[in-house]
Order: C-alpha cells, then structure tokens, then sequence
C-alpha cells in the first residue's frame, strides 16, 4: 500500500516527472470569453497573458472530490498527500480542505505556500517519501518540511498583468503607479512581495541570481527556471546559475503554467530553490 500524492497544475510539473513519481494532478481553470478551459488538459491560446477578458479559478469541489477518492481506492486505504499552490495566491486549498473534511482523515491537504516548482518541489519530497514506503504522516511530514527549504523569485516586464489581478497585494501601494519598474518579487509565506524595486529587467534578473546564490550559499540544491514567452532569457538565467552554484545540477527549464503565466504577463522569468534536505538549516527558510 503506497500512499497517493496528488498536486494541481500550478505546480508545473514536465509529465516525465509525474510519471516518474507517480504524481496525479488536477487542473487550474481559465475562462476565457465564457469558456472554461482546465489547465493542462484543455487547449490555452499561447498568448493567454496578453487576452482580454480572462481570469482563473482554482480547482472545483467535484474534481478534487473525484481524484481524492480515487486516490484513496488504489492506495488501498494508505491515505492521500495532496499538494496545492498557496492558500494566498488561490481559493483551491480552501477547497482542498472543505473536501477532504467531508472524505475523512485519509486525505491530507498541504498548503505548499508557494506555486509553480516551489509547489513543485514540495510535491516532489512527498512522493519520494511515498515511494519510500513511508506512511501516511510521514509523507505529510516530508511536504511540510521541504516548505522550509523553499524559495522562490520573480522577475516581471510590465506590473501590467499583477496590478490586474491583484496578485500584489501591499506591493502596489509602495509601486505606485511605475509601471515602468523591473521588480523583483519573491515568495513570502505564500504572498507574492515585493523585495526590490529596480529600474532595469537585466539588473532585477541579475538581483534575483545574487539572491538565489545566498540563498543556496555552498549547499546542493534543486533548481527550477520558468519562463513566460521568454526561452532564451530563461536559457541564459540557467546558465548564469550553473556557473555560480556548481553543486547544483544544472536548473530545470520549463515554461510558467498558464493560470501563472497570465497574471505574470511576457517575458517574465522565475526561479524556485529546494535546498538540500541534509544541508537545509532546520528552520528557515521543456521548454
């Protein structure tokens, strides 16, 4: 009996993975001109960030339903691990939740306070724990520990695209209205701040590297790049970081989800850090 971990499509994670981990995953949703297309099932315009009209909506009740059951049959009773994107940034953890109180104590929701591989990440050390053989608590206890080695950073073109959403929270009032700003922009207990207001997109790239590296310090880490519409910058960033960081295997390239991708607009670039388990302080923090 293995425990099923289940995740959602913010987590951005390539299929080989999911494969490899035996990770299942439920859909974001887009509406876009009165459709609703799930992430990552559904055909999203490439350009999904630059429509109008289009919001998110985080997983439906039915659906998260639907995959907690089943997961719980074929785990043979072992229980479920489902992993989502950060309560502060989306409703589907307050779904989560309500739906795993009506199934039982089978299913456990972990609020990964993150998204895209910092979601990723945290999936990916409780399917690990799965896979080891580790019981329903100890695979609970495996996500809620690589929370604590999580970081992760932003660079946007244009504040365009958050300034919509409202994905900013407190930054906008300290932005102002600069739209022509390069911010860098981290994840914070699972809200979006701003860490550092910049004039240039190179010098905030170059900010969130010099971050990411005091971050990792001379520990081993796993690394992630997502990029919007931006291939070559993410190329470059993940170059510049295998460079800096040689005890890192060289970064995960992939592009941002479309539900994230739309409230981050072109060109932006991100990096997500799980920072070795065995070097990590205790508490702290395809294409």
């Amino acid at each position: 009996m293995t425990v099923t971990v289940i995740t959602d499509s913010s987590a951005c994670l390539p299929v080989e993975l999911r494969e490899r981990w035996g990770i299942r995953e439920v859909p974001l949703h887009i509406l876009l001109d009165g459709a609703d297309l799930r992430d990552g099932i559904d055909d999203v315009p490439a350009d999904i960030y630059a429509r109008e009209h289009v919001s998110t909506s985080g997983t439906g009740p039915e659906e998260l339903a639907d995959a907690y059951r089943r997961g719980l049959a074929d785990s043979a009773g072992a229980g479920v691990v489902a992993v989502h994107i950060s309560s502060a940034l989306s409703g589907t953890v307050g779904t989560a939740e309500h739906v795993a109180a009506q199934i039982g104590s089978g299913v456990r929701v972990i609020d990964s306070k993150s998204a895209g591989m910092g979601t990723g990440f945290v999936t990916l050390a409780a399917a690990r724990a799965a896979a080891g053989g580790a019981d329903l608590d100890g695979v609970a206890a495996a996500a809620d520990a690589a929370k604590l080695r999580s970081h992760a950073y932003l660079v946007v073109q244009r504040l365009d695209n958050l300034r919509r959403s409202g994905r900013i929270g407190s930054a906008a009032a300290w932005l102002g209205t600069a739209l022509s700003l390069k911010p860098l922009l981290a994840v914070d207990d699972g809200k979006l701040v701003l860490a550092q207001r910049i004039r240039t997109f190179n010098k905030a790239v170059a900010s969130m590297i010099d971050r990411v590296c005091d971050a990792v310090g001379d520990r081993s880490a796993a690394l992630a790049v997502h990029h919007v519409a931006n291939p070559q910058g993410a190329h470059d960033l993940a170059g510049t970081l295998a460079e800096r960081l040689p005890a890192c295997e060289p970064a995960l390239i992939t592009d941002l989800c479309p539900t994230l991708a739309l409230h981050v607009g072109a060109g932006a670039v991100a990096v997500c850090v799980d920072l070795d388990p065995g070097a990590a302080p205790a508490a702290g923090q395809h294409d």
